[in-house]
C-alpha cells in the first residue's frame, strides 16, 4: 500500500491476528483489514460494526442483493479492487439475477437520488450499503489496495463466512451508525485538528487532494502520496483521506435520507 503504517503500523493484537491468519491460510493479509484495523479507535471500530450490520444484518435485501449493490457502487466509483471482490462475493452469497424490480429501482435510486417508490426500509438499507462502499472504494483507490495471489478467494470466503465481522479484541468497542462515524472521524480528538478534517470532508484541504479523493479517487497516484509525505506524517495523510472519503459518502447518504423524508 501507499502508506507504510497501513502495512506495518498496527497494534500487537492486530499483528498477531494477521500473522496467525497468514500462517493458517498461507495467503498474505488483505489490504482491506489492514486499513480498517489500523487505529480502530479513530475509525475502524464503528465503521466495521456498521459494515457488518449493513451487509449481513436484518434487511429487506438478501446477502446476494447487498453484494450486488456493493459492486454497483464500486463500478460507479471506478474501484477495480472492490468491483472484483464483490463479483466473487455475489457468487458466494447468491447471485440475485434475474434482478427483482425492487433491486433495479434501488440501483436507479442510488445513481440519481431522485424520489423512489421503494419501501422505506429497502431504500434505507440500500443507502447503508452504498455509504459503506463509497468510503471503502475511495480508500482502496487512494491507498492503492492490491489483490495478491490467493487473496480473492481466501478473503471473500472469510468475509462471507464471518458476516463481515472481526473479533472485538481487534476493534475494541464501537457501535456502528452513520452518526457515530460522522462524530468519530470529523469531531473526535486525533492527530489532525477537527477543522482540517471537516474541511477535507467538504473537499477543501491540502490543495486539490481532498477534492480528488471525493470526486475522482481513482486518479490518485503513488507520486501524489509521496508528495504529501514531504510535508505531512502518514497518520495525518490517513486521517485526511478518511475524512474526505467519509465526507463524500455522507453527502450522498444525507441527500438520500432527505429524499426519503428523514
Amino acid at each position: 500500500m501507499r502508506l507504510t503504517v497501513l502495512d506495518r503500523g498496527h497494534r500487537l493484537p492486530a499483528r498477531m491476528f494477521f500473522g496467525f491468519t497468514e500462517l493458517v491460510s498461507r495467503v498474505p493479509m488483505s489490504d482491506v483489514p489492514k486499513a480498517l484495523l489500523y487505529r480502530p479507535d479513530f475509525f475502524g471500530a464503528v465503521f466495521l460494526d456498521l459494515t457488518a450490520k449493513a451487509m449481513r444484518g436484518p434487511s429487506f435485501w438478501t446477502a446476494g442483493e447487498r453484494e450486488y449493490l456493493a459492486r454497483a457502487t464500486s463500478e460507479r466509483l471506478r474501484c477495480p479492487f472492490c468491483a472484483v471482490t464483490h463479483t466473487e462475493l455475489i457468487e458466494l452469497a447468491g447471485d440475485p439475477s434475474p434482478l427483482r424490480p425492487e433491486l433495479v429501482a434501488a440501483l436507479a435510486f442510488l445513481d440519481d437520488l431522485t424520489p423512489t417508490d421503494l419501501p422505506r426500509d429497502a431504500a434505507v438499507g440500500a443507502l447503508d450499503v452504498s455509504f459503506v462502499f463509497q468510503v471503502v472504494n475511495r480508500l482502496a483507490n487512494t491507498f492503492g489496495f492490491q489483490l495478491r495471489p490467493g487473496q480473492l478467494k481466501s478473503g471473500t470466503r472469510s468475509l462471507h463466512r464471518f458476516g463481515y465481522r472481526f473479533p472485538r479484541f481487534l476493534t475494541g468497542p464501537g457501535e456502528g451508525a452513520v452518526a457515530e462515524i460522522r462524530r468519530a472521524v470529523l469531531d473526535a480528538p486525533a492527530h489532525t485538528p477537527s477543522e482540517l478534517r471537516r474541511a477535507a470532508a467538504a473537499g477543501d484541504a491540502w490543495g486539490t487532494f481532498a477534492a480528488t479523493v471525493r470526486e475522482a479517487s481513482h486518479h490518485i497516484t503513488d507520486d501524489d502520496i509521496a508528495r504529501l509525505g514531504q510535508d505531512h506524517t502518514e497518520d495525518e495523510i490517513f486521517e485526511v483521506t478518511v475524512a474526505a472519503a467519509v465526507g463524500a459518502a455522507l453527502d450522498h447518504y444525507d441527500t438520500g435520507r432527505k429524499i426519503l423524508g428523514g
